[in-house]
């Protein structure tokens, strides 16, 4: 499918039953959908809008507003909340929910505050959510141009094992090395594309993205540079790079073996899978080895991953964003497919507009989305209010560390880790402090416990439209067991070494 979120046919999801990667198919469009799905809910999808309807109408009422705009905002922030995870139940896009929440969020504050400052805070907003939204943008506009060339069939040759329990370590463990050197954005990108290739089964695909949203938090939280928390805490100087690097390593590699350990049994038992059924039939094997790469397929595959790899080298030696090295890698990719297939015809199809037509703008706004609808509650002062609760309420560090990191599964983690930062000044608690060390471990993998609570975990919903209720049944629990086990570990560690 060529459109941008129009409600049309992926051709692939018709024949094999799972859309290619980043196919802007609407999945209640998909035949699947509609051969299966049952008209139960129209008493609660009423009572749904009305309650929306409510909520927007609330906003006219100025004078209720401004007495209370923390429990309006939380209200609407609620509700949106619960349509995005009832969204198959209600039959409503996430992206669509995710939007109005974000303009009825703001609205809400404009009312509160003055239309003047809630357009200044909203700036400031959408210049930290544009900055990311232009990184996934860049991210993923590369990794499909890479996947045109079938440049990932270099890495999918070397993953010889087809039995899910393996592949379940290999997936998990290539997501961790590479997540703590690359963006967990970056990551789960790349690393769910090479499902797209290895898995056509939608639930077992589904399943390994998952252990790569798991895996990628985990990678990203013991490096500076492998996650926006780190790299906040590391900016201003609250954590050190050989420090965390020591500290949290052990405790970032428990939290993915854990739940690893505990999906091998549980998930892929002897009972309840046949473990030695591979994810590929024989015919679906021999196409997958049969196919031949792009011309210059190598080339593009080593320079789309070279730029991947530069962005955190890029802010290193220029102090700029990131996303500014993410568009510099696409910049070079463009010109470079332009030379390639300057007068061949025959390969147009290859070209980086024929990538960006692929690009799933609907997983893009329901980003844009969340990330607006979060920025709101920051504006507004109730992430801030929530931080001090919990610092008036919790007498350890730790517990609030862990709080923390319990928060993010429902908050993005980037204003939380902002708001502790304000909170705790670096003269009581000073770089590679306890508090910091843990912040920077639960704010990373805390995000695993639910789809929403990181910036892995929504791009891999919005790829593979796996629902939130599908991921809290399923992968919730042994992503808290890892969480768990990994901060017991750091404690262990530290206070067995006399850590003061």
């Amino acid at each position: 499918m060529e459109g941008t979120g129009q409600m049309t046919f992926c051709p692939k999801f018709q024949t094999s039953g799972a859309c290619d990667l980043l196919c802007s198919v609407d999945k209640m469009s998909s035949p699947d959908y509609v051969a299966n799905y049952r008209l139960k809910t129209n008493l609660l999808k009423t009572i749904a809008l009305g309650t929306f309807a409510a909520a927007g109408a609330a906003t006219i009422g100025d004078s209720w507003v401004f007495k209370h705009q923390t429990l309006a905002m939380s209200l609407a922030f609620f509700l949106g909340y619960a349509g995005i995870i009832f969204e198959e139940l209600l039959a409503f896009n996430k992206s669509g929910v995710a939007l109005l929440m974000a303009v009825t969020l703001w609205t809400i504050h404009s009312r509160a505050a003055s239309p003047d400052i809630a357009v200044q805070h909203l700036s400031n907003s959408f210049k930290e959510v544009g900055e990311i939204l232009f990184f996934l943008l860049g991210a993923m506009a590369i990794v499909e141009i890479v996947k045109e060339y079938q440049g990932f069939k270099l890495v999918t040759n070397l993953i010889s094992t087809r039995n899910p329990r393996r592949l379940l370590w290999v997936v998990g463990g290539i997501t961790f090395v590479v997540s703590s050197v690359l963006d967990n954005l970056a990551s789960t990108i790349v690393m769910v594309s090479l499902l797209q290739k290895l898995v056509l089964d939608t639930e077992q695909r589904k399943f390994l993205g998952a252990v790569v949203v798991i895996a990628a938090n985990a990678g990203g939280a013991w490096t500076p540079i492998g996650d926006v928390t780190t790299t906040m805490l590391w900016i201003n100087g609250r954590i050190s790079t050989f420090r965390t690097m020591q500290d949290l390593f052990l405790p970032s590699v428990i939290s993915l073996a854990v739940p690893l350990a505990l999906m091998s049994i549980f998930r892929f038992s002897d009972k309840g899978t046949k473990e030695r059924e591979p994810l590929l039939t024989s015919k679906q094997m021999t196409l997958l080895t049969s196919e031949e790469m792009a011309p210059q397929g190598h080339l593009v595959f080593g320079i789309g991953i070279g730029t991947l790899l530069f962005v955190p080298i890029f802010k290193s030696l220029t102090g700029l964003p990131p996303y500014l090295g993410m568009l510099f890698g696409l910049g070079v990719l463009w010109i470079l497919t332009d030379a390639i297939h300057f007068d061949d015809l025959e390969h147009q199809n290859l070209k980086v507009p024929r990538a960006l037509s692929r690009v799933d703008i609907q997983g893009v706004l329901f980003f844009l989305g969340i990330l607006l609808s979060v920025g709101s509650l920051k504006s507004a002062g109730i992430l801030q209010e929530l931080a001090a609760y919990l610092d008036a309420h919790i007498p350890r560090i730790e517990l609030t560390a862990a709080a923390i990191g319990l928060a993010t599964a429902l908050l993005d983690s980037v204003p939380l880790v902002a708001a502790a930062m304000e909170m705790y000044s670096i003269s009581t608690f000073p770089t590679d402090s306890q508090l910091w060390q843990l912040v920077a471990y639960c704010a990373g993998t805390g995000g695993s416990l639910l789809i929403m609570g990181s910036a892995a975990g929504v791009t891999f919903m919005g790829i593979e439209r796996a629902s939130f209720l599908w991921y809290f049944k399923k992968v919730s629990a042994f992503a808290l067991a890892g969480y768990a086990a990994g901060l017991a570990t750091y404690l262990a560690v530290i206070y067995t070494r006399g850590f003061q």
